[in-house]
């Protein structure tokens, strides 16, 4: 293909959809990543996925702190004159004079099939919500948050153990294709652009800390959803003995045990929820310890039934 192209993304759902591209031969005149985040107990400096593997590819890298009113960067961009702007979990809004720039416009990947799940995660909240189909979605940005026209979409089946960690690598691979697919149809001018329907959208706003906080109040079947749609963070969490205790995996059991009570019966721990149903607790971490088998924790702390979760 012979479009000239910019690519703007960060982390690493977007690194196979620059790898396509530079791979079907299309011409990468500049990647835009965001600055290297101080990280760890040293707080080094350390770049973006995107960044490592655009400079694994002998590609032209930029890393501008702001992008609406940088009349340095709007130059440095107006100056390539791309025919599309590939953006792909950036982390930016996309200015206007932006959206404006190339003929062929500012052409996203979203990981939901829109209008379902617009916003900055849709990943998690679609777990979170119990969903067994999400997708993909390539769109035309436009100044609304993940409503621009649909381009095209392509549906992932999402299986019972899945999580946040293992579907986002299978929905970027299946992306990185509709990516590629899309500017192919572009090329060939057969591209039809349909408008979203407002009235079917949901939104999948940021994870916030308070997101993890388990409310056993919650069926079983919902806390399952939100402990595999909120790995790793913000994680699910709640309070034993005045310490913080990670749920990392759990799952429906038959028993009805008073909600957030818990119940050691026969090496499980089980704990109640709302709904008259009850979680069988299998994977836990309390504060400043290592990840454990409930049964082990079991034996390391004794919990005893009738103790609750989440009192501080």
């Amino acid at each position: 293909m012979s479009l000239n192209l910019v690519f703007c993304g960060t982390p690493s759902f977007a690194v196979p959809t620059l790898e396509k591209l530079v791979g079907a031969g299309l011409r990468l005149h500049l990647v835009v990543t965001q600055p290297d985040r101080p990280k760890g107990r040293g707080l080094e400096l350390v770049s973006s996925p995107v960044k490592k593997s655009a400079l694994r590819l002998n590609l032209s890298v930029t890393q501008p702190d702001r992008i609406r009113s940088n009349e340095e960067f709007r130059a440095q961009l107006s100056a390539l004159k791309p025919d599309a702007i590939i953006v792909v979990g950036y982390g930016r809004i996309v200015p206007q004079w932006m959206i404006e720039l190339p003929p062929l416009g500012n052409i996203n990947l979203h990981a939901s099939l829109l209008p379902k799940y617009r916003g900055a995660a849709p990943i998690q909240w679609a777990i979170a919500n119990g969903e067994t189909v999400t997708g993909v979605t390539t769109m035309r940005i436009d100044a609304g948050l993940d409503t621009g026209d649909i381009l095209l979409q392509q549906e992932l089946p999402i299986t019972p153990d899945d999580t946040a960690e293992t579907l986002a690598p299978r929905l970027a691979v299946i992306g990185a294709d509709l990516v590629v697919e899309t500017l192919r149809l572009f090329e060939a001018g057969s591209v039809q652009p349909r408008p979203q329907d407002n009235s079917q959208a949901s939104l999948a706003p940021i994870l916030k800390k308070e997101d993890g906080r388990v409310d056993f109040s919650r069926s079983a079947g919902d806390l399952v959803n939100r402990i595999r749609g909120f790995q790793p963070w913000p994680g699910a969490y709640t309070n034993f003995r005045g310490k913080t205790l990670q749920i990392l995996n759990a799952r429906p059991a038959a028993d009805t045990v008073p909600p957030a009570e818990l119940r050691v019966d026969s090496g499980r721990l089980l704990v109640g929820c709302g709904r008259n149903t009850s979680l069988e607790l299998l994977e836990i971490q309390r504060e400043g310890k290592k990840r454990s088998s409930a049964a082990d924790f079991t034996r390391g702390y004794h919990p005893h039934s009738g103790e609750k979760l989440g009192s501080l």
